[in-house]
């Protein structure tokens, strides 16, 4: 299964955010907080509750949008 991360800064941490399952974690760089995002996601997903939650992202699309202010 693949999924989305979308990484920011925030003052001295990074957050990760899985937006399909809206499923954040954080680390003190990009890489610890992907890794700590991957292991919340598992460990969500390790949940039977969860199956209904992935019937009802898929097939979802994502799209990115380009804003010019």
């Amino acid at each position: 299964m693949k999924l989305s991360a979308i990484i920011t800064k925030e003052n001295n941490l990074f957050v990760a955010l899985c937006p399909e399952l809206n499923i954040a974690s954080q680390g003190d760089n990009e890489k610890e907080a992907l890794l700590n995002l991957k292991e919340a996601v598992e460990l969500f997903l390790e949940d039977e509750d969860s199956k209904e939650v992935i019937k009802n992202i898929y097939p979802a699309k994502m799209f990115s949008l380009e804003i010019t202010a």
